[in-house]
């Protein structure tokens, strides 16, 4: 299997891990400032984001996304949201990564049109997930509730600290 897709599939099972381990009520707490976002509502985005691209295969539109509210507040809903998605992933197995694609994305001034590989989108994926999983790991910090995954919300090459002396 290809390293990217290998990649995307292990950040995905951190939200496996996640949702199998928290209540609805815990998923959909949004008490914790200074978003007040819940836990649900990123790991929403992240799966919108995935769905965004592995629903096409030629224009990609970032923006694009399901929004359903429900893969915010009912665990049950985002792990069979999450399921499809992974399936998806897996049978890109024999696509060609290099591949270049058009990727639509807000930048703040009005949807742009962005030249890709698609594991350069992958990558970018990759990425947004676990940058979402440190805000995820903040909230889950306020609630006083702790992962057993020390990885969860950093790249796991990434040192600890980083001398800048």
């Amino acid at each position: 299997m290809n390293t990217i897709i290998q990649a995307n599939l292990n950040t995905l099972q951190k939200v496996f891990f996640l949702l199998s381990n928290l209540s609805d009520q815990i998923l959909s707490d949004d008490s914790i400032p200074p978003y007040y976002s819940s836990v649900g509502s990123h790991i929403r985005h992240v799966l919108d984001f995935y769905d965004c691209i592995l629903k096409s295969d030629q224009i990609f539109d970032l923006t694009a996304r399901c929004r359903d509210l429900e893969v915010e507040t009912n665990c049950e809903s985002a792990l069979k949201y999450l399921s499809i998605l992974e399936e998806r992933l897996l049978s890109l197995g024999d696509l060609d990564l290099k591949k270049e694609v058009t990727v639509l994305d807000d930048l703040g001034v009005g949807k742009e049109k962005i030249n890709y590989t698609y594991s350069a989108l992958l990558a970018q994926a990759n990425s947004h997930a676990i940058h979402h999983y440190a805000i995820i790991n903040y909230i889950l910090d306020g609630l006083k509730i702790t992962i057993n995954d020390i990885n969860f919300g950093y790249n796991p090459t990434t040192p600890k600290s980083i001398n800048l002396n």
